[in-house]
């Protein structure tokens, strides 16, 4: 990858130019002669940009025997690139009181950093330097895999992680999604440095990556930016890897996992939605109401009127092909049966009955207010203007968002609790000392 100016031997970047308010407002795109595309949102009144990069290659797309390898080589990119050792890679932001961060989810690969708008540069070229030069040393992969496997350990410890990833396991059936993205202590012992450069190579090309940024920049002040630090000198890559097929039905299931613990852990789940599906939304409302804070239907049966709980809440998320809903809760092993039978009727009451008008009004107003509240922050609207891109959703306007929801009928979010909380159709894991009568 082409550089401006070598920082790690001790040179210095040229500044951007801060420009003032963009004419346009909203997500702006661009698509650089290799393939790489660009999406950002200008933002007034803030000095800081949040900018990272979404590499369309992760767990969805491994086959079982190399489970854990996207995560793994996301591990690896930090130990040193050409031009830096990992401790250049650990001070090149924080000396200039920024951040720099990654994460693996079950579609993409995510390498981020927040700074101060007068280090764009400085950024674009450590997170270019680290997706498109490490340099995946034996060595250093011997450590890592150390520490993935004490991350591993750490789950294995951790009842109310665990039980979400023994769920997902019994949800997805052989399909990726209900793979674990850590991987297992087989599978990451088994990898090697072979495999990870294989999958580098493969995955960690410009036409696969889509690069989002918002805060205090102009989009063609980005666009110079990731110019002038090498982004679009690399090369043009092959075809992206290949998504497993879509999910299809699982069976449901009721499990229990015997562990000694003070709690048993409880999920329930079943399959919905995909991110493109226009009735997101409302899936989302119905949610809200039935578990999605202190006034949703399960806090206040479960903890308020029945004590069984110190916290209980519904979940939602969407992918690309599905997604999923659930409810999680914790509750002591001498009240286990009765917390599931209390779960049971408020999903079986939401899926017969609906919702009331009062309970929709006051679930538009709670999810109007936390989606405003979230695209506050320069991190909230870079991951909006990555998901325009990554799932093929046009750009909204916040005011449109939340006319949409506004525009919610009763029936609909209803309709919503009827398609996917019957509780016969919920798999239901827990994990915890053996089952024992009250």
């Amino acid at each position: 990858m082409a550089a401006i100016v070598d920082a790690a031997a001790g040179g210095s970047l040229p500044a951007v130019a801060v420009r003032s308010k963009p004419k346009v407002v909203g997500v702006q795109r661009s698509q650089l002669a290799n393939g790489l595309t660009v999406v950002s949102e200008y933002m007034p009144g803030v000095r800081s940009i949040a900018i990272g990069a979404w590499v369309r290659t992760a767990s969805v797309h491994e086959p079982r025997r190399l489970m854990g390898v996207s995560h793994l080589l996301e591990h690896m990119v930090f130990k040193g690139t050409r031009r830096r050792t990992a401790r250049d890679i650990a001070m090149s932001l924080e000396n200039l009181g920024g951040s720099l961060d990654a994460y693996t989810s079950r579609e993409h690969t995510a390498y981020q950093a927040r700074v101060l708008d007068e280090h764009l540069v400085e950024a674009a070229d450590v997170l270019g330097d680290l997706i498109f030069a490490p340099v995946l040393r034996e060595g250093d992969l011997t450590l890592e895999r150390k520490v993935v496997l004490e991350e591993i350990a750490m789950v294995d410890d951790t009842p109310d992680d665990l039980v979400f990833e023994l769920h997902n396991e019994l949800l997805w059936g052989d399909h990726p999604y209900g793979y674990s993205i850590l991987g297992t202590r087989e599978s990451v012992a088994g990898l090697g440095v072979s495999e990870l450069r294989a999958l580098h190579t493969q995955g960690y090309q410009p036409q696969h990556i889509v690069v989002a940024a918002a805060g205090h920049v102009a989009h063609d002040v980005l666009i110079d930016a990731l110019r002038r630090t090498g982004w679009e000198d690399v090369p043009r890559g092959d075809a992206a890897p290949a998504f497993a097929p879509v999910p299809e039905a699982v069976a449901p299931v009721v499990r229990h996992v015997n562990r000694e613990a003070a709690q048993t852990q409880i999920v329930f789940g079943a399959p919905t939605l995909r991110y493109g599906d226009r009735r997101r939304y409302a899936l989302t409302l119905a949610s809200s109401i039935l578990g999605g804070g202190m006034s949703s239907r399960l806090f206040q049966r479960v903890r308020e009127a029945m004590g069984l709980a110190y916290s209980v809440s519904s979940f939602h998320s969407y992918n690309t092909d599905s997604g999923a809903h659930g409810v999680y809760l914790a509750t002591s092993p001498e009240t286990a049966a009765q917390a599931v039978d209390a779960v049971r009727d408020e999903l079986r009451l939401a899926s017969r009955e609906g919702f009331t008008d009062e309970e929709v009004v006051a679930g538009k107003g709670q999810l109007k207010g936390q989606i405003t509240l979230s695209l506050e922050s320069s991190s909230a609207r870079m991951y909006r203007a990555a998901a325009t891109e990554l799932y093929g959703e046009p750009y909204r306007p916040i005011d449109d968002v939340l006319s949409q929801i506004d525009a919610l009928q009763v029936d609909e979010v209803s309709a919503m609790a009827a398609a996917f909380f019957d509780p016969d159709q919920q798999t239901v894991l827990s994990l915890g000392p053996e089952p024992r009568a009250a």
